[in-house]
């Protein structure tokens, strides 16, 4: 796989995680979660196929950074694989239902993971960006790193589990919070790719009009005939 290669899979990878989980969305009768969708007559499918092709997308990423930056953006690769993880522990051992007053052991490992992933990806996304110039595509990548994070926080205080959802009445909107941070933390991952495949362009573009090397000073006819002597 080419760095380019793994630019477009990165894309298409989450293109294809959005365009299913949309189709849950609209298909299916409406869930509180994401994750609900699973549970209901023929929303299996549309789910693990959101949640394998965005774990895909992260995977296809984190080579790409290792291939075009193996040194620095080693932190963001763990955190990228953790992510993936995260999304196919998810995919493999599916929540509980909303109605359950027990929670059983695959609903607890399905909520752990998916919080390995929402944790995972802004984290990723600032350390890639930080210490870098002022650059369109790694400001882009600093914004949604921020607002994936918050966007984690809210959904966070509003979920019913939380302490804080009565005082904000989380109940109401907590479901929506947490698509928003889905698409968040997609629009990350698409970020993330485009900086680097910018960064790409740029250097070969720098190389490409720096022209050839100026070759050396022969020096003055005094060192040369020294030179030949």
């Amino acid at each position: 796989m080419t760095r380019k290669q793994a630019v477009w899979g990165t894309v298409i990878g989450t293109v294809v995680s959005f365009c299913a989980l949309a189709y849950a969305q609209s298909a299916l009768p409406v869930q509180p979660l994401i994750s609900d969708y699973a549970l209901v007559s023929g929303g299996l499918v549309p789910v693990l196929i959101g949640m394998l092709a965005l774990a895909g997308a992260c995977l296809s990423l984190a080579y790409g950074l290792a291939s075009m930056e193996p040194a620095r953006t080693a932190a963001a690769r763990v955190l990228l694989l953790a992510g993936a993880a995260g999304l196919m522990m998810s995919a493999i051992f599916p929540t509980d239902p909303g109605s359950s007053q027990i929670g059983t052991l695959s609903g607890e490992i399905h909520r752990w993971a998916a919080a390995v992933f929402f944790t995972s990806l802004p984290v990723a996304g600032w350390s890639l960006a930080r210490g870098r110039a002022a650059a369109p595509g790694w400001n882009a990548v600093k914004a949604m790193s921020v607002t994936s994070a918050l966007s984690l926080a809210f959904y966070l205080a509003a979920h019913p589990a939380s302490v804080t959802s009565p005082l904000i009445g989380g109940a109401a909107y907590y479901g929506l919070l947490e698509r928003g941070l889905v698409v968040a933390e997609m629009l990350l991952i698409v970020v993330m790719a485009l900086a680097f495949a910018g960064r790409r362009t740029a250097a070969r573009t720098t190389d490409q009009t720096a022209g050839p090397a100026k070759p050396a000073e022969a020096g003055p006819p005094e060192r040369q005939e020294r030179l030949a002597a």
